[in-house]
């Protein structure tokens, strides 16, 4: 019996997701946060309830599983990968294979096995596959390393843009009432001196205000997102030009809940899409709209030599949402 399984572990959550050769579902397991950068021992711990739950539902065995590929937040350099493929090993499949979650989150998104992926979530990462194979990481870390933006940022830039809105850098906001709303001040000096104060850090969900201002057409708000994409496009085309990609037809895939979720208006997605059309101008722009362990899953499958067939492709897109998890889990 020939037997895939993908394994998407990234900072919040683990999914596992066993597939027959013909991409039908034989098990699915879920587990806890799954990123090594984040403490080694949990990372292992999350990956090994996942497997084993995905496992235990399919009836099966690791010896049963004909290749398993385990896309995984924070596998960007060797020195994450030295931590990582020993984790992976200890796990006693046959044969494996370990690749960053960006990639299995551009698998997902497309009907072939090269293009670029783009995740736009509490960070920002970049990735791209050539149709020789061959891949290139941009970016993934933070802005001293060139990175901008991401949830973990761009909550900044909204504080930020209401305290300059308040002592007159900035033009006034939307971002201001909202915001105070959200942190529960009457006024933006108050606000100003008790962050100051008890060093406080501004909360993630201040980055969702930026999208509930933009669709107020505020300028501000705009702008800060207009700039989003545009960075993450200046990314999309050094992949693109690393890559020798310029004349290929391939898809940017999407991913990541700002830009999958937050991006209603296209603040985001169309300076991404003005970017990497001007270096590649057969390039699609697609927004992912399945479980990235599906890629895992087809990643799985290539590795091991398989074809993923259109009605592969077609059977296991339909899989958009992760909802019929064994009870308990």
């Amino acid at each position: 019996m020939t037997v895939y399984l993908g394994i998407d572990s990234g900072g919040s959550k683990t999914y596992a997701l066993l597939t027959d050769v013909h991409g039908n579902i034989l098990g699915k397991g879920k587990g806890g946060r799954g990123n090594h950068q984040n403490g080694r021992d949990e990372a292992e711990s999350s990956i090994r309830a996942a497997t084993a739950q995905a496992l235990e539902q399919a009836g099966l065995s690791r010896e049963d599983v004909t290749h398993a590929c385990f896309g995984l937040a924070g596998a960007d350099r060797e020195t994450d990968y030295q931590i990582l493929r020993p984790l992976i090993a200890s796990l006693d499949f046959p044969r494996w294979s370990i690749e960053c979650d960006t990639l299995i989150g551009l698998r997902a998104g497309t009907t072939r096995p090269y293009g670029i992926g783009i995740i736009c979530g509490t960070g920002t990462n970049c990735v791209g596959i050539n149709p020789a194979g061959t891949s290139f990481q941009c970016g993934g870390f933070n802005y001293m390393y060139g990175d901008f933006g991401g949830g973990g940022a761009l909550n900044i830039e909204a504080f930020r843009s209401v305290i300059r809105a308040w002592d007159g850098r900035e033009q006034p906001t939307v971002l201001t009432p909202l915001l105070l709303d959200l942190l529960g001040y009457p006024d933006v000096e108050t606000m100003y001196n008790d962050y100051l104060d008890h060093d406080k850090a501004v909360p993630l969900d201040a980055a969702r205000l930026l999208f509930q201002a933009a669709a107020q057409n505020d300028a501000v708000a705009i702008a800060i997102l207009n700039r989003q994409g545009a960075e993450l496009g200046k990314s999309a085309s050094a992949v693109v030009r690393k890559l020798g990609m310029n004349g290929d037809t391939f898809d940017v895939v999407l991913a990541g809940s700002l830009v999958t979720r937050g991006d209603t208006g296209g603040w985001i997605r169309g300076a991404i899409e003005q970017a990497t059309l001007a270096v590649a101008p057969h390039a699609r722009i697609v927004t992912l709209a399945t479980e990235p362990v599906v890629g895992a899953v087809w990643r799985a499958m290539e590795a091991a030599g398989q074809t993923v067939t259109p009605d592969i492709h077609r059977k296991m897109s339909a899989y958009s949402e992760f909802n019929q998890l064994p009870e308990g889990i």
